[in-house]
């Protein structure tokens, strides 16, 4: 079992800043595939971002490429997402979520862990 746990959510202005943590506790961190997602009210759920075990692999969602960056620090066994430029269209509650499954990237169906969500709201 791996239990996650959110951090850092907030209100922020477009264009501002914020950093998510995602601090992981259970069994060994570097083991798992971590990714970012997103909800918005009445839209699904859909991927931020994602980072390997190793932190040697990452991929984006199209729409923050460039403004945000994953990363992660498995003697903290914590993941982060810092998010720069903040738009409007952002505004979601924020989910980070873990796998061990090979391979796995974006497809929230093969993410077995997930935290309950921060929220972050951003002003236009």
């Amino acid at each position: 079992q791996v239990q996650l746990v959110e951090s850092g959510g907030g209100l922020v202005q477009a264009g501002g800043s914020l950093r998510l943590s995602c601090a992981a506790s259970g069994r060994t961190f570097s083991g798992y595939n971590m990714g970012w997602f997103r909800q918005a009210p009445g839209k699904v759920r859909e991927f931020v971002a994602r980072i390997s075990g190793n932190g040697g692999s990452i991929n984006y969602s199209d729409s923050v490429k460039g403004r945000f960056t994953i990363s992660r620090d498995n003697a903290r066994n914590t993941v982060y997402l810092q998010m720069n430029s903040l738009k409007a269209e952002d505004t979601a509650v924020y989910y980070c979520a873990a796998s061990d499954r090979f391979g796995v990237t974006s497809a929230a169906g093969l993410y077995d862990y997930w935290g309950q969500g921060t929220q972050v709201n951003v002003s236009s």
